[in-house]
């Protein structure tokens, strides 16, 4: 599955896509460039790996109370592909698009309570933009730990207030990409070192007048 740009969505509840790799966020700590199942209607959990990255001693020495910091930006390619919780699959198919922009997505947020920001990762396939795994980092010690993996596609995660809210679309023949017949919505929360299903919902969607339809991706 592979390109970079996907179709627009004919509905308002596809989900919005966050920050991209190309944003750079506002410099708060130092630097970072860390390495760059349940199906999909939940978390598999690789439980934890660890991704070599450099040592941070103002992010160990905040007070927990403090607000967490936003590292400049994460290597979030490099990141993926030395992380070994990630699937071969998903490594294959992450290459360039054009030249060397990938189909990333990266989202900074206080997922799990640690000083310096929790870093989510979706990987996304080229043509399409349909999400084939989804992860969350956070930073412990001199490295990100992976601490949540997705890898049915189509999924797509962010972070809302402080929650993990991980989209899953569901296709029946002759369903455009961008118009699935369900959706799926799981919040998962951060609770006791691992994420935790809080909420979900099931939207089952009508058919929508429009063109010939293309495909759906295989799932």
């Amino acid at each position: 599955m592979r390109g970079v740009t996907g179709a627009g969505s004919a509905r308002t509840r596809s989900t919005a896509r966050t920050a991209s790799t190309a944003t750079a966020v506002l410099a708060v700590g130092v630097l970072f460039l860390g390495g760059c199942g349940a199906s999909g209607t939940g978390a598999r959990d690789e439980g934890p790996a660890r991704v070599d990255g450099p040592t941070s001693p103002a992010a160990s020495k905040a007070p927990a109370t403090a607000p967490s910091p936003t590292p400049d930006r994460i290597d979030a390619v490099r990141l993926i592909k030395r992380d070994p919780a990630v699937s071969d699959e998903v490594k294959r198919e992450l290459k360039p698009c054009v030249a060397d922009e990938y189909p990333v997505d990266v989202s900074y947020g206080n997922l799990t309570g640690e000083a310096l920001d929790d870093v989510v990762v979706n990987v996304l396939t080229c043509g399409d933009a349909v999400g084939i795994g989804t992860y969350v980092y956070r930073h412990q010690g001199d490295a990100y730990v992976n601490v949540f993996s997705a890898e049915e596609p189509p999924v797509y995660a962010e972070i809302d207030r402080g929650d993990l809210v991980v989209s899953k679309q569901v296709y029946d023949r002759g369903d455009q990409v961008s118009n699935p017949s369900v959706e799926i919505v799981i919040t998962y929360r951060w609770v006791s070192g691992r994420f935790v299903e809080k909420y979900r919902t099931h939207n089952e969607y009508g058919p929508v007048a429009g063109p010939a339809p293309t495909p759906a991706p295989d799932s």
